[in-house]
C-alpha cells in the first residue's frame, strides 16, 4: 500500500509543477491577447477605447493590475471548476467547447493508428526475431528507413501518390463538409475514408520501432533456458513461440504502448496540418499563431493529465505484475 501512495503522491506533486509551469509559462511570451483582439475589433470598424480594453482583459483573465499571487490563485480556482477561458482565436467560443470538438478526431485517430501499428509491429517482430537469419530480416532495413522519415514528408508523398494521382482516398478534411454530422452511414464512411491516408502514415512512420524493439527482445528471450526445456519436451514450434517467448518479450513493448497513449491526446501536428485534419495539432497550431494563450494551457493541461494519468497507469500495473518493483521501492 506505501508503494500505491508514494506513487500517487509523486504524481500529484508532477502534475501540480505542471499546471504552475502552464500558469507562469505563456505570461513570460512575447504579445498580448487583448492587443490581438482589438487590432480585429478595429479592423471590423468597432470602436476600441479604454472601456473596451478593460472588458476584454477581464473577459480573458488578462488583467496584470492584480498581483501574480492572486491570478494564480484565480487560475487554479478556474481550473477545479473546468473554466479555461475564453478563446480568442475563435472567440467568443469557450476553450473547453474548442477542446471539446477536435481531441475526439485525434482519439480516433491518432489512437487506432498507433493501436494498429503497434499490433503490426508485434507480430512482424516476433516472426522476425524468431526467425533469424531468414528471409524476414529483410523486413527490418525498409522499415527502419521508413521510420527515420520526417512524418510530414511521408504525409506528403502518400497524398501525392495516393490521392493527388491514383484518387484512392481524399486528400484534406475529417469528412465531406456537405454532410451533416451525425451518427449516420453517410457521415461515418466519410470520416473513415478522410482518415484512411493520415492513419497509414502514422502506422508507416511508427511500425519499424515497434518491430525492432520486439525482434531484439524474442531473440534475447528465446536464448532463455525455459525455451529450452520447452523444446526439450517436444512442444510444438508455434506454442513456444506464442506462449512462451512472446509473452515475456511483449511485456516493455506493453509499457511503451501504455505511455505512448498518453501522447496520442497531443496528436501528430505535422500530419495533422498537412491533411487539414481537425483534430488537437491543429488546434494547438492555430493557438500559437494567435497568442491564444488560454486554448495553449488547455490544450498543454490535457496533454500533461493524460501523458500522466498514462504513466501512472503503468507504474501501478507494473506494482502489481511484479512484485519485486514494490520490494525494491
Amino acid at each position: 500500500m506505501r508503494y500505491y501512495a508514494r506513487k500517487i503522491g509523486f504524481y500529484l506533486v508532477a502534475l501540480w509543477a505542471a499546471v504552475t509551469l502552464n500558469f507562469f509559462i505563456p505570461r513570460m511570451m512575447p504579445g498580448n491577447p487583448v492587443d490581438i483582439l482589438m487590432a480585429k475589433l478595429q479592423q471590423r470598424g468597432g470602436t476600441v477605447d479604454p472601456s473596451v480594453r478593460r472588458s476584454y482583459e477581464l473577459l480573458l483573465g488578462a488583467d496584470r493590475s492584480d498581483s501574480l499571487a492572486r491570478q494564480y490563485l484565480s487560475y487554479l480556482g478556474n481550473l477545479l471548476h473546468g473554466d479555461f477561458g475564453v478563446s480568442v482565436s475563435s472567440y467568443p467560443a469557450k476553450v473547453s467547447d474548442v477542446i471539446g470538438q477536435s481531441l475526439p478526431w485525434t482519439i480516433v485517430l491518432i489512437g487506432l493508428a498507433t493501436l494498429v501499428s503497434f499490433v503490426l509491429g508485434l507480430v512482424l517482430g516476433t516472426l522476425v526475431g524468431w526467425k533469424r537469419g531468414s528471409w524476414l530480416d529483410s523486413i527490418i532495413p525498409s522499415t527502419t528507413v521508413l521510420a527515420a522519415v520526417p512524418y510530414f514528408w511521408l504525409a506528403l508523398i502518400l497524398a501525392a501518390l495516393l490521392s493527388s494521382t491514383l484518387h484512392w482516398f481524399p486528400l484534406l478534411g475529417g469528412y465531406d463538409v456537405s454532410l451533416s454530422m451525425g451518427w449516420n452511414w453517410s457521415f461515418i464512411s466519410s470520416a473513415v475514408s478522410h482518415g484512411i491516408l493520415p492513419a497509414l502514415t502514422i502506422v508507416i512512420s511508427s511500425v519499424g520501432g515497434w518491430l525492432l524493439g520486439m525482434r531484439n527482445m524474442m531473440v534475447s528471450t528465446a536464448a532463455e533456458d525455459y525455451i529450452l526445456t520447452a523444446r526439450a519436451k517436444g512442444l510444438r514450434n508455434s506454442r513456444i513461440m506464442i506462449r512462451y517467448a512472446a509473452r515475456n518479450a511483449a511485456l516493455p513493448s506493453v509499457a511503451g504502448f501504455a505511455t505512448s497513449l498518453g501522447f496520442v491526446v497531443s496528436g501528430s501536428v505535422m500530419t495533422e496540418q498537412v491533411f487539414s485534419y481537425p483534430g488537437i495539432g491543429g488546434r494547438l497550431l492555430q493557438a500559437v499563431e494567435n497568442n491564444d494563450y488560454a486554448l495553449m494551457q488547455g490544450i498543454f493541461l490535457v496533454i500533461t493529465v493524460a501523458v500522466l494519468g498514462a504513466n501512472l497507469l503503468v507504474d501501478l500495473l507494473y506494482g502489481l505484475i511484479d512484485p519485486r518493483t514494490r520490494a525494491s521501492n
